[in-house]
């Protein structure tokens, strides 16, 4: 009979070693929108085929050569970009160290030794000297069978961490890049204010002229004189304003590019940013490819991982041991058959008593599973709000462009027709100088939506991770 339980014994063994007491893993349960319920001035906005991909460079929907470099330089030199690559590496390297429990560990040691033993040590035979010689040198392995599943677990437990850990490399990345990009698209607007206003200050120069020549011909009163001269003055504190918010907003860019501020400059763009054309169909499963939608994904998969972890510690833990090697006294050869020592056998260790901590750690790691579900199902939401957001928002500032270009277009034809009509002598300057500071500030307003408009196509692409890539 003996010669029959061993082999079943074996097979009873390699069975275990499949076994896992993790729960089996679903991802948490979220009902992705198959329409949102914004839309484009295209349509609605609605699920496309699964062959979407994201787009890596998806800053390059707006064809602008320095915001290309810029955000090249961002991943060459962020100092953040670095400490979260870093991070990265640290949960790869922890995620190797747990994959080295699933081999044997093998060990050697050495140890020569001189020493003296008391006089009064029990036992001791009185021809044995009092001080001698003792050198070992062995080997040492011990391997967990893991009949349970705990190694196993904390195994996929860790890889999950390290696949999270590369997500928060990707959210820090993305997370910089549309820092970048709002930056760029804020200065870009910045720079299309002050044309705007050097536009206008051109004209309010030509209309102090006027004016001056019309005063000293004794045409105008000095109250026109006073409010050409006012108009002027505002003028080119508006610029100033502007200016120092390009200077902030410049030197914003210059940190994130890895760049001291005093070193870092820009020269203003001759035209605004192009409005990247936004398709009717973009995927809704696209979140669930938004790193931080997968990290949070990831981390209940280890919060699962580790409920096995958690139920594999109330069972035996089974593990082999062995040792091998020599020792002698004083001189001698340590691989002499007299001189060899060895020790092969299981250990079994079974928890007794613990006073209520392995029920406790059980408990701390499903309550952890439910977190992670709960922050996974907060990661989806808060993606589906944010594509709404900036959808909504790109369709109400289209049409609040459209009424702005309109204004602007009336206010510079009121522009044309006070000044004609105080030529003329037929309106006072005050008409010249309100149909002057109306037009300009829609021109500017019509330009701030435009910089919005370009900010929301930003926030969009982003809130679906970086944007899309039709069909690849």
């Amino acid at each position: 009979m003996r010669p029959r339980l061993k082999p079943l014994a074996v097979v009873m063994l390699l069975a275990l070693q499949g076994c896992s007491m993790a729960p089996t893993y679903t991802a948490p349960a979220i009902g992705l929108p198959a329409h949102y319920r914004e839309q484009t001035s295209d349509g609605p906005w609605h699920s496309a085929q699964p062959s979407d991909q994201l787009a890596p460079q998806w800053w390059q929907l707006y064809n602008d050569p320095t915001l290309d470099k810029l955000q090249q330089q961002l991943l060459n030199d962020n100092p953040d970009l670095a400490a979260a690559l870093a991070h990265f590496d640290a949960s790869q390297a922890y995620a190797s160290q747990l994959h080295a429990g699933l081999f044997p560990q093998i060990s050697a040691s050495a140890q020569p030794l001189r020493q003296r033993q008391s006089d009064a040590r029990p036992l001791r035979g009185t021809t044995q000297p009092s001080v001698y010689n003792s050198n070992t040198a062995g080997f040492s392995l011990s391997y967990d069978l893991d009949l349970w599943g705990k190694i196993r677990n904390q195994v996929a437990a860790g890889d999950a961490q390290a696949q999270a850990s590369s997500d928060d490399l990707a959210v820090a990345r993305l997370s910089l890049q549309r820092q970048l990009a709002t930056l760029y698209v804020q200065l870009n607007g910045l720079d299309a204010q002050s044309r705007i206003l050097d536009s206008s200050l051109a004209d309010f120069s030509q209309a102090l002229q006027l004016t001056r020549s019309r005063y000293e011909g004794q045409i105008a009163s000095e109250l026109d004189l006073t409010r050409a001269q006012n108009q002027l003055a505002e003028a080119k504190a508006q610029l100033d304003e502007v200016r120092g918010q390009r200077n902030l907003t410049e030197h914003a860019i210059g940190e994130l590019v890895g760049v001291a501020a005093s070193d870092f400059s820009l020269p203003p763009s001759p035209q605004l940013l192009a409005l990247p054309r936004i398709p009717s169909q973009l995927p809704s499963h696209l979140l669930q490819r938004r790193p931080d939608v997968a990290a949070a994904e990831r981390r209940v998969f280890a919060a699962n991982a580790n409920i096995g972890v958690a139920k594999a510690a109330w069972y035996p833990d089974f593990s082999l041991t062995g040792l091998i090697g020599g020792q002698t006294q004083g001189a001698g050869n340590l691989l002499s058959a007299g001189n060899r020592y060895w020790a092969l056998g299981p250990l079994v260790n079974l928890p007794i008593f613990d006073g209520g901590r392995l029920s406790a750690n059980e408990r701390q790691v499903k309550a952890e599973f439910e977190e992670a579900s709960a922050q996974y199902r907060s990661h989806v939401l808060q993606a589906v709000r944010e594509v709404e957001d900036n959808l909504a928002q790109l369709r109400d500032l289209q049409q609040q462009a459209q009424d702005e270009q309109a204004a602007a277009q009336a206010a510079q034809h009121t522009q044309a027709l006070a000044m004609n009509s105080y030529q003329a002598g037929a309106v006072s300057y005050l008409d010249v100088v309100t149909a002057q500071t109306a037009a300009l500030q829609a021109q500017r307003t019509l330009q701030a939506v435009q910089t919005r408009q370009l900010l929301a196509s930003v926030g969009l692409v982003t809130a679906l991770g970086g944007g899309w890539q039709p069909g690849a």
